[in-house]
């Protein structure tokens, strides 16, 4: 009888992608493992298809030799031995479960049959804070970062000079444990080596066989301009330094900005609020307003300006972070009412009160004029 088609075995198409793949071989395996069906002696067979079909599907050079060939690509005259259901069963499907479920009990780390002492270093944080003006024009700077570093005396194996490592005497030197359970052989991390797969007899007296040490370092960050609140920087390799002579983390920078006493920003653009005097406000005139960029712009303010209005300073604003493009400031002039007067500036401020009119202060005199209009004409 003529096998079925993997694609078909797993319902999907040709076009399927790994996810695909993956996600069916786990839905069908729990419906159709023979756990689940004792009393169906085909239950084992249709199980030992889909894994057939799986394990041919989910390597992709596998596949690609299987969409070229069909299963004449699996029956050594193109070279390949066997995909089928071996007598390797049991270490197969633990390699599936291990996929699919990750660390299963435990179990391997790093890829399929890789297994080592070395482990990466973590990752570190370091929270850092800048003000608007750094934000603005960037910055290098230097920070200090307590760490794990490699240890300098057993450069990182964590073994006492002149000795090494021995396999570890559980695992035999594997770095996991199976056990059988049922159906299965179940793969756990060593309880001996924790994985490792080897055991220091001598540790270096320097870190006690970590391979590493406590340190504090000083490093150098380059903060680019256009930088906002939030922003991380990742510094490869600085992080942690692995055990045994583990690859080492990475180290994140966060970035604040600190609050400015004169400028607020909105993404690439800046504002600023400047009071002006009443008499500037009604004259007109020019007020120089700060930059970022440590200059003045002077900005002209229009006879009878209103508080609230807003003028744009195009490409005065933030720098784009990665990119050419400046936003824009903007100044908001806020009318500042006069206080304190003397007696000969309260007899000005009287005269032009009664030489007011509606054209001199339109609004106000317009909206209680409207006003007495309404309450004049309305009824009882």
């Amino acid at each position: 009888m003529p096998k079925r088609d993997y694609y078909e075995t797993l319902g999907l198409s040709r076009g399927a992608s790994e996810q695909d793949i993956k996600a069916a071989f786990r839905r069908l395996a729990k419906d159709c493992h023979p756990d689940r069906h004792p009393t169906d002696k085909s239950a084992e067979t249709k199980f030992k298809e889909l894994n057939e079909a799986y394990e041919a599907l989910r390597d992709p050079q596998k596949r690609a030799a299987y969409d070229q060939f069909g299963h004449a690509a699996f029956d050594g005259s193109h070279g390949r031995g066997g995909a089928g259901f071996g007598p390797d069963f049991a270490s197969s499907m633990s390699d599936i479960f291990d996929d699919l479920f990750g660390e299963f009990m435990g179990g391997r780390r790093g890829g399929r049959g890789q297994r080592t002492g070395r482990e990466r270093g973590a990752d570190l944080r370091y929270n850092m804070e800048i003000s608007l003006t750094e934000a603005f024009a960037g910055k290098t700077a230097q920070i200090r970062v307590p760490t794990s570093v490699t240890c300098e005396t057993c450069t990182g194996t964590g073994t006492k000079a002149g000795t090494q490592p021995s396999a570890c005497p559980t695992c035999s030197g594997a770095g996991k444990v199976r056990a059988s359970q049922g159906f299965f052989t179940i793969e756990r991390t060593c309880p001996s080596c924790q994985g490792r797969g080897e055991i220091i007899n001598d540790p270096c007296t320097s870190c006690t066989g970590t391979g590493r040490v406590v340190k504090e370092r000083t490093l150098s960050v380059n903060i680019p301009s256009g930088v906002e609140d939030g922003t991380r920087i990742r510094l490869a390799g600085e992080g942690e330094a692995g055990v045994r002579g583990g690859p080492a983390g990475d180290l994140y920078i966060f970035l604040s900005i600190k609050p400015h006493e004169f400028f607020q920003r909105d993404g690439a653009d800046i504002f600023c609020r400047v009071p002006i005097a009443m008499t500037a406000a009604s004259l007109g005139g020019h007020i120089d307003v700060p930059t970022l960029d440590g200059s003045q712009t002077r900005v002209k303010i229009p006879e009878g300006t209103e508080a609230g209005k807003q003028f744009r300073l195009k490409g005065k604003g933030m720098p784009v972070l990665r990119s050419k493009v400046t936003g824009d400031m903007y100044i908001q002039v806020e009318v500042e009412t006069p206080k304190n007067l003397t007696r000969r500036q309260r007899e000005l401020l009287e005269e032009f009160e009664r030489e007011s009119h509606k054209e001199t202060s339109p609004a106000s005199m317009g909206f209680f004029s409207k006003m007495k209009e309404f309450f004049e004409g309305k009824p009882g």
